[in-house]
């Protein structure tokens, strides 16, 4: 993925306001996370740890959403500990549900979105082995990254479907 610049990050965003947009807490550091590694951006937000975003280029341009985990589930509590995204196995909190509202009048009534994802949402640092999920026998897979990142990718590409066909 190539650097994103803040203004276009903000400008991505499909399920929420403008105004919302621009009172995001972006990641720090823009300018030195690994995007020569990285098929998309996404992260938490550190001040509000129940949000979460992610950026990724649709059919050529930037696409952004943003996303919460839902309230009145027990914090840790997932059913599953594979990402619906990469496919990466992780040991107790390392995926988590985050939902997103959908985009238009649909996300507006109050529909959303989920999946279980990774928790901090760096799926392509995992899949490259940049990151360790810390399972004490990670899961073998013989698929080459190339198979790995674009299954992440069409995964990540209906995922995004759901919440733009507001």
């Amino acid at each position: 993925m190539e650097p994103i610049d803040e203004t276009a990050i903000r400008a991505s965003f499909a399920n929420c306001s403008k105004g919302e947009a621009k009172r995001i807490s972006l990641p720090r550091e823009l300018s030195e996370l690994p995007w020569a590694d990285m098929d998309f951006l996404g992260w938490r937000d550190p001040g509000a740890p129940d949000r979460g975003y992610l950026v990724a280029v649709r059919d050529g341009r930037l696409v952004g959403v943003t996303l919460r985990a839902p309230q009145g589930i027990r914090r840790g509590f997932t059913k599953t500990t594979v990402c619906s995204l990469c496919l990466t196995g992780h040991p107790g909190t390392g995926v988590c549900l985050l939902v997103a509202p959908r985009a238009g009048a649909a996300g507006r009534q109050g529909n959303t979105v989920g999946a279980y994802v990774c928790a901090d949402l760096a799926c392509s640092l995992y899949l490259r082995g940049k990151k360790q999920t810390g399972l004490k026998v990670p899961y073998e897979e013989t698929l080459p990254l190339e198979d790995k990142i674009e299954r992440t990718l069409t995964n990540l590409g209906a995922f995004l479907d759901k919440v733009l066909a507001g």
